[in-house]
């Protein structure tokens, strides 16, 4: 399966279960070209968002420092409620 059918696909099951959850969304694909945070702000400001919601990942603490600036500034800077949710946790077998 190619990214954007994967996109696509992960579009259908966000829908699906946002729909029997009876939770409204909107979807927007976002030009990768300019700062994510500030984009996914910018929208909230605009649609005057309830709350947004951000997925997080574990990393080391020098992954954190470098890679965790997009979710610090979302938190920091947004205008409405952030939710930070980690993946489910795999278990072991």
């Amino acid at each position: 399966m190619t990214l954007v059918e994967q996109r696509e696909a992960d579009f259908v099951a966000v829908r699906s279960s946002a729909a029997a959850s009876e939770v409204a969304i909107e979807i927007r694909v976002l030009d990768e070209r300019h700062d994510v945070s500030e984009d996914l702000i910018a929208v909230a400001e605009e649609v005057s968002a309830d709350v947004i919601v951000i997925g997080l990942r574990r990393r080391s603490p020098v992954g954190k420092l470098i890679l965790g600036s997009n979710a610090q500034r979302i938190l920091l800077e947004s205008p409405c409620p952030v939710l930070a949710v980690k993946p489910e946790r795999q278990l072991q077998g």
